[in-house]
């Protein structure tokens, strides 16, 4: 049965999930979706084909933007500790409607993240044992086998994400926590091996040498992909709130901590995978990325346990992402505000866990996976996409925050549930907040631009060089389309006039 908790009430809900999370769980589910052993295995070659080693560079910079963000997050996360954070924060500071948009944008960024995260398999299993490899003979995910091959692995990983999802939220924090454990152990382990294999020296990451890109410029904004991708999804602290132990005072601090721990081994991991790769110009670093570097530089015995648990740290970045937008779908549907509304927000009473979210979350990520079937540029695309929705939808929080500052209106009022003060940015609030907005659609737009080298290189594939803008197009009035029908299956039938006037006899 859920803990008694009345933290709800002044929001206007019960307390039907059941809180058992504390602090270090909370921690768990952002640094899980952060996953930087997922991601940076995953965009790591991406990066270096079309930045070369300068494009480590965008890091710090992807890394201190979002700290900007987290900031923002985390004041939001003391205030308002409801699940859904990105809509119920963006509802509460704006109004209804555009936080609806907020909410819709970013409950299909995280399922598109989810496909994407399910993805990274191929970069992994492959390398460990060729038997992964289940259609055709070519892992590498630009090829169609490996296109195939990843999809096929992501649908089996989403079964069993979906029945984890919706067993019982305390299984579910179990095994994020001994995931989670397990791949900042095997992080630290990789970066210790790889700067202890050096075969160069730091000032590498100042060249430009094997870039796609034209100029520097165009290096550290396309090699940024690889940041952006793995530094999004440190609000999943403040999405798990309603489940978390003292959340006014927890999720504050781990979303900041989860980004911060991500940011620093995340840097530390590319920096090592220059510095040990056994060469930077025979385009392996470009194809096969760090499972390369790894396996050549470690030997296969070191490498493939390592990447073994990579593989552990993807299938939890999998789950913690399926789980948050589960959560972001009940916020929702609670508010009626969803088709299917009354489905999509019943708990279960014993497993505490809303159900249904789990299942839609699960098989429309897996229906998204059959893209890669079409083209391997379907990779790519499936992956920006996501990063795009997640930072347009941060921005649609952290643009009506700073409306509210400038008016006057958002203050650091309130105590935590221990009486301390709630985490505020006191006269820091505005001048961060404001460099946060800008950083974000910044690079909201550097993700989403249609660069034909780089969303379609093989060229004849239009709709994948703006695949980003057309999904985002589509979500946008698909939602439009659906508050419209609602507005009007909700508007009240006019009574015609001789009815009023028999009905009032």
């Amino acid at each position: 049965m859920p803990t008694t908790d009345h933290s709800l009430a002044e929001f206007g809900y019960r307390q039907e999930l059941h809180r058992s999370l504390g602090r270090y769980a909370s921690f768990a589910a952002g640094f899980s979706f952060i996953s930087v052993l997922t991601t940076v295995f995953q965009f790591f070659a991406f990066g270096y084909a079309f930045g070369g080693p300068v494009f480590f560079w965008a890091w710090p910079a992807v890394l201190l933007g979002q700290l900007l963000v987290a900031a923002c997050f985390a004041e939001l996360a003391g205030r308002y500790p409801i699940s859904g954070a990105v809509y119920q924060w963006s509802s509460r500071l704006s109004n209804v409607t555009f936080g609806w948009f907020a909410g819709w944008i970013m409950v299909i960024g995280q399922i598109v993240v989810v496909a994407a995260a399910a993805l990274a398999l191929q970069m992994v299993l492959p390398a460990i044992w060729s038997g992964f490899q289940l259609v055709g003979t070519d892992p590498a995910v630009t090829s169609t086998d490996g296109a195939a091959n990843a999809a096929v692995l992501g649908v089996v990983l989403l079964v069993l994400t979906t029945l984890v999802n919706l067993v019982d939220n305390r299984v579910m924090s179990v095994v994020n926590r001994v995931g989670v454990t397990a791949e900042i152990i095997g992080a630290i382990l990789i970066v210790v091996l790889l700067l202890t294999h050096s075969e160069r020296s730091p000032g590498i990451t100042f060249h430009t040498e094997g870039a796609a890109s034209a100029g520097l410029l165009g290096a550290l904004l396309v090699g940024s992909f690889t940041a952006a991708y793995v530094m999004i999804g440190f609000d999943s602290a403040g999405e798990m709130s309603e489940e978390t132990h003292n959340p006014r005072r927890t999720a504050p601090r781990t979303i900041l901590t989860a980004l911060a721990a991500a940011g620093l081994l995340g840097g530390l991991i590319i920096l090592g995978g220059l510095l040990a790769a056994p060469s930077l110009t025979d385009g392996h670093l470009g194809v096969d990325g760090l499972s390369y570097v790894l396996t050549s530089s470690l030997g296969d015995g070191v490498g493939k346990v390592l990447l073994a648990d990579v593989v552990v740290a993807i299938a939890v970045a999998t789950l913690a992402i399926q789980t948050a937008a589960c959560r972001m779908l009940f916020s929702m549907a609670r508010d009626g505000q969803l088709p299917f509304s009354a489905r999509l927000a019943r708990v279960n009473p014993r497993t505490g866990m809303p159900s249904a979210p789990a299942v839609v979350v699960g098989v429309l990520a897996a229906a998204l996976l059959l893209l890669n079937f079409a083209s391997p540029d379907a990779f790519l695309a499936i992956g920006t996409t996501c990063i795009v929705m997640l930072y347009l939808a941060y921005a649609m929080v952290t643009g009506p925050l700073l409306v509210r500052r400038v008016r006057g209106e958002f203050g650091s009022r309130g105590t935590d549930e221990t009486g301390g003060r709630l985490f505020s940015l006191g006269r820091w609030g505005i001048p961060v907040n404001a460099l946060a907005l800008l950083y974000g659609l910044l690079m909201t737009v550097n993700l989403a631009w249609p660069r034909a080298a780089v969303y379609d290189p093989a060229g004849g594939h239009w709709y994948f060089q703006w695949f980003t803008v057309l999904f985002l197009a589509a979500t946008v009035l698909t939602g439009a389309a659906y508050r419209a029908y609602r507005r009007t299956a909700e508007a009240p039938t006019p009574v015609p006039e001789p009815a009023v006037q028999e009905a009032a006899v």
